[in-house]
């Protein structure tokens, strides 16, 4: 039984030295994988009416009869299988100097996005994984 002691003992001891030498990681998105959000920012007064995502490996979503001026998808979970992400949205503007802004977040940090001007605005955006 003391034998028995010992090993159980130097196994705990092992398994938590193991474990509490493991880097944390705060990234619970599954290996190989993504966190990508979609944004669509207009200036003042610039109504949102439509946006659409496809993910590279067969995802696509449209999102039809927005309003207001500005939307945020869900946060996705893109593959690693997929080499690119898009987006785009549409919107009207009052002025020939409104704009919208079109922005895809990957993993928590603004990754692209580009900007459309004037009454009648469609921006978009795409970015690759693979670089």
């Amino acid at each position: 039984m003391n034998k028995f002691s010992k090993f159980l003992f130097m196994g705990l001891a092992l398994g938590l030295t193991v474990f509490s030498s493991c880097k944390d990681d705060d990234d619970n998105s599954p290996s190989g994988s993504h966190k990508v959000v979609f944004k669509a920012i207009g200036s003042a007064n610039v109504d949102i009416s439509m946006a659409v995502y496809t993910d590279g490996a067969g995802k696509n979503e449209s999102f039809t009869s927005l309003s207001g001026s500005t939307w945020t998808s869900q946060e996705y979970i893109v593959p690693s299988s997929a080499q690119v992400v898009s987006f785009g949205a549409n919107a009207m503007g009052p002025a020939d100097n409104s704009t919208l802004v079109a922005e895809i977040w990957v993993d928590g940090e603004k990754k692209i996005e580009n900007k459309s001007t004037g009454k009648i605005l469609s921006a978009s955006a795409t970015y690759s994984f693979k670089k």
